[in-house]
């Protein structure tokens, strides 16, 4: 899928510290805990609760988040919807990858089980 170069920019240059507080908000209003969310965050990305207090603190893109990310080799099978764009056929890869995080979030509010969230087989 296409999304224009205006929309790629604007996911760029987002702040992870700006978008944070909304998982936290999203996710604990289901019932879910602040130590999932940095369990889904780490199987993603490989930042532990540690590292992603530095990352807010550094007030860090999601360009920079990602690009220093260790992205977990079974990324690809998250799949499906999400914000009105099909993950799997989003052609921009920090897009993709911001869309892969916001899946797994959406995931979680919705009371999936972790072991399916995190794709274990």
């Amino acid at each position: 899928m296409k999304t224009t170069a205006e929309h790629n920019e604007r996911m760029a240059k987002l702040t992870f510290a700006s978008v944070y507080p909304h998982y936290i908000a999203k996710i604990e209003s289901k019932g879910r805990t602040h130590e999932e969310l940095i369990e889904v965050i780490e199987w993603l990305t490989g930042f532990d609760d540690k590292t992603l207090k530095v990352l807010i603190e550094e007030g860090v893109t999601f360009e920079t988040f990602f690009k220093k990310a260790n992205l977990n080799p079974n990324a690809q099978l998250i799949t499906g919807v999400i914000c009105g764009y099909r993950i799997e056929e989003i052609d921009n890869k920090l897009t993709k990858q911001v869309r892969y995080l916001d899946k797994l979030v959406d995931e979680l509010a919705k009371g999936k089980k972790m072991e399916k969230i995190l794709r274990k087989r």
